[in-house]
């Protein structure tokens, strides 16, 4: 699994990857979604209700627990080990990109938030990924708190 830009920039900073890789493996992630802006090309009909389904979905979330902690949530998860849709989610920090972008409802792999529910000074996230299929998607449950300088993270999963 190629790292995520996030986990790129990391290496580099910690000395680990020189810049000649950095730019390899920037490219490798350029080509992805070249790919996928070719696919939603070939086939538009496909690529609108997919963003119509994610728009809804990010609507309803941000509509019943406010955008800024959707928000949190998103670059909370990012940071997940072991979690494949960070490579999705690694720029969700960024307030320009609208949120229902990091939300794969069709398209595999498919990236939902199914809840998220409030619980004594911490956050649990229910999240389904992978599969497409109805019921055939991973699904995980994360509980999130607030560190030190007031940002969510991911501390344990139930």
């Amino acid at each position: 699994m190629i790292p995520t830009p996030n986990q790129i920039f990391a290496s580099f900073e910690r000395g680990e990857i020189e810049r000649d890789e950095v730019h390899a493996l920037m490219a490798l992630h350029a080509r992805e979604l070249i790919h996928e802006m070719e696919e939603d090309h070939q086939n538009p009909a496909a690529a609108l209700v997919e963003t119509l389904l994610a728009r809804r979905s990010a609507g309803r979330l941000a509509r019943s627990h406010g955008g800024r902690l959707l928000r949190e949530v998103l670059v909370a998860l990012a940071d997940a080990p072991d979690f494949p849709p960070t490579k999705y989610l690694w720029n969700a920090a960024h307030p320009d990109i609208p949120m229902h972008c990091f939300l794969r409802m069709r398209r595999e792999p498919v990236f939902r938030i199914l809840a998220i529910r409030p619980r004594s000074g911490e956050f649990s996230v229910d999240v389904e990924y992978g599969n497409a299929g109805r019921g055939k998607g991973t699904r995980r449950t994360f509980i999130l708190k607030r560190d030190d300088l007031w940002r969510l993270r991911v501390v344990r999963e139930p």
